[in-house]
C-alpha cells in the first residue's frame, strides 16, 4: 500500500462517526479509531496490539464480532454490551487474499447516545404539548387576532390557518422550529412572521441560504474571522452571521445542504451557545432564535450519512410542514390578487386578469408552488399587450427575453479549433444560463427550467460571472 493510500485509510478511521477495529486473520488488533476508547473503556494504545480473544475474555468485547468472523468466515452483525455498559450495534467483514483470511474490518455504532437523544426529543415534545394545552383556552381569542396577519400572508385555507395559529403559540418560546415543505411553499414568509410574533421582534431577522454559500467560504461567513486569519481576510476582521443574529432570529434555509463539517460546528453552537472566529481562541457568547427550513427528507439524509443524527434531533424540536399549493387551492385567489397588485405597482400600469385565465390558475398543479405561480403571473403580465392579462403562450415574446435563434445556437454548438471538451461544455452552459438570466426572474425558476437544484444554479452563475437581469 502506498503512503498516500495509508494516509487515506488513517483519515477514514480517525474521522468516522462509527468506531472501527482492524484485526488480522489471527485476531490481533492492528488499529482502532480514537473514539473506540470511550465506548470500550480501554485506551487506544492498549487496544492496539492486544487480541480479540483476550479482549473478549476480559469482558471488553461481549462478544467479539471479529472472533465470530474468524469462526464462520462470513460477515457478521450483532449487538454488543461493552465493558462500560454501552449498547452498540456492530458489523464485521472478512478480507480475503488468495483465499486466505488476512483481515477483519469491523465497525460499531453506539446506540446509547441515540437513545439519550430520543429521550431528550420525547421530553421536548411532551413539554411542547403541555404548552399547547395550557394555551388552548385562549385559542379562540388568538384566532381572532390572526386575521390581519393572515390577510398579509394571503391565507384562506383552514390547514394554513391552523399552522399560523400553531406558530403564534410557539413564537414566545425560543424552541427551534423546523420548516418542512416543497420549494416555493412560503417557508421564508412564515419564518419572518414567526420572528414578528416572538419576543425578539426588535432584533434582526437574518436569512441564510445554506446552499448558496460556497463550501470553502462557509466557515468564515458563518463564524467570522480575526485579522490575518487567512490570505485576503479583512484587516479589521469580521463578525460571522451567527454573531450578527444576536438578539434576533437566524433563519437557515436549505439546511439539508449544510456541509458535514459545518453541521458539527453548528451543533456545538446550539449546545454551548458560543462561537469561535477563525484564527481566534476566544469564545463569544451568542443568543438567537434558530429557525431552519428544507425541502429535503432529513431523515433519509441521516440514513445515508449526509446529515448528522444528533443535529437532526436538535433541530426537529417543533416540525412544521407547509402543504403544497395544489393541496390548498383556496389560497390561490388571494395570492393572485396580491401578486397582481405588486406587478401593477412595479410596472406602473393597471392591468386586469381575463376571466378565461382563472380556470388555468385554479386547475394547475403548480409544482413550484407560490414561487411558480408568481413567475407565471409576471410572464403573463409582461406578454399581454393590452390591459387584460391572458395566459402566456410559447410564442409570446413581448417583454420577455427569448433564447437564441436556431441559427445562432447551431453556430455556437460547433467545436472551436483547439477547444477541449471541458471548455466546450462550459461555453455551452454559459450561453444557456445567460439566455435564461434574460428570460427568467429568479434562480429558482432557472433551476426548475433546467431540472437542477437552486444552489447549483447559484454556483454556476457565480462561476460564469452572470447575474439575472431583473
Amino acid at each position: 500500500m502506498s503512503e498516500i493510500d495509508q494516509e487515506v485509510v488513517r483519515t477514514i478511521v480517525e474521522t468516522a462517526n462509527d468506531h472501527f477495529f482492524i484485526v488480522d486473520g489471527s485476531g490481533r488488533v492492528l488499529d482502532v479509531s480514537p473514539g473506540a476508547a470511550a465506548v470500550y473503556g480501554m485506551a487506544r494504545e492498549r487496544l492496539i496490539g492486544s487480541s480479540v480473544q483476550r479482549l473478549e475474555a476480559e469482558g471488553v468485547l461481549k462478544p467479539s464480532i471479529s472472533l465470530e468472523v474468524i469462526r464462520s468466515g462470513k460477515p457478521v452483525q450483532l449487538m454488543q454490551v461493552t465493558g462500560t455498559g454501552r449498547r452498540v450495534i456492530a458489523e464485521a467483514h472478512p478480507v480475503y487474499v488468495n483465499g486466505r483470511l488476512e483481515r477483519i474490518v469491523s465497525r460499531s455504532r453506539d446506540l446509547t447516545d441515540l437513545q439519550l437523544l430520543q429521550d431528550e426529543y420525547a421530553l421536548l415534545q411532551k413539554r411542547f404539548s403541555e404548552h399547547l394545552k395550557r394555551s388552548q383556552s385562549g385559542a379562540a381569542g388568538e384566532d381572532g387576532q390572526l386575521e390581519d396577519v393572515l390577510e398579509s400572508l394571503e391565507i384562506r385555507s383552514q390547514v394554513m390557518r391552523e399552522l399560523a395559529l400553531l406558530l403564534k403559540r410557539v413564537a414566545p418560546s425560543d424552541a427551534t422550529v423546523l420548516m418542512l415543505g416543497e420549494s416555493g411553499v412560503g417557508k421564508t414568509a412564515f419564518a419572518r412572521q414567526l420572528h414578528r410574533w416572538s419576543r425578539r421582534r426588535e432584533g434582526p431577522f437574518l436569512e441564510v441560504n445554506c446552499g448558496a454559500i460556497p463550501e470553502n467560504l462557509f466557515e468564515s461567513e458563518m463564524f467570522g474571522y480575526q485579522p490575518g486569519a487567512f490570505s485576503g481576510a479583512a484587516r479589521q476582521g469580521k463578525a460571522g452571521l451567527l454573531e450578527q443574529a444576536q438578539g434576533g432570529t437566524l433563519f437557515l434555509d436549505e439546511i439539508g445542504e449544510l456541509p458535514l463539517l459545518m453541521q458539527t460546528k453548528l451543533l456545538k453552537v446550539i449546545q454551548d451557545g458560543s462561537v469561535t472566529r477563525l484564527g481566534d481562541t476566544r469564545q463569544r457568547q451568542v443568543d438567537f432564535r434558530l429557525v431552519v427550513a428544507t425541502n429535503q427528507d432529513l431523515a433519509k439524509r441521516v440514513e445515508t450519512g449526509a446529515f448528522r443524527l444528533d443535529l437532526y434531533y436538535r433541530l426537529n424540536v417543533i416540525p412544521v410542514t407547509l402543504p403544497p399549493l395544489r393541496e390548498r387551492r383556496e389560497d390561490i385567489p388571494a395570492l393572485v390578487e396580491a401578486c397582481l397588485e405588486r406587478l401593477n405597482q412595479r410596472y406602473g400600469r393597471q392591468k386586469l386578469l381575463h376571466g378565461s385565465v382563472w380556470s388555468e390558475l385554479m386547475g394547475g398543479d403548480w409544482p413550484g408552488n407560490v414561487r411558480e405561480l408568481e413567475n407565471w403571473l409576471e410572464r403573463a403580465w409582461l406578454s399581454s399587450a393590452g390591459d387584460l392579462i391572458h395566459s402566456p403562450t410559447p410564442g409570446d415574446t413581448a417583454g420577455v427575453a427569448t433564447m437564441a435563434t436556431p441559427h445562432a445556437a447551431s453556430a455556437r454548438a460547433e467545436l472551436a479549433e483547439d477547444e477541449g471538451l471541458a471548455a466546450y461544455l462550459a461555453r455551452i452552459e454559459c450561453d444557456v444560463l445567460r439566455a435564461l438570466c434574460r428570460s427568467l426572474t429568479t434562480t429558482y425558476a432557472i433551476a426548475e427550467r433546467l431540472g437542477i437544484s437552486q444552489p447549483s444554479v447559484v454556483r454556476k452563475l457565480k462561476r460564469h460571472g452572470l447575474k439575472i437581469q431583473r
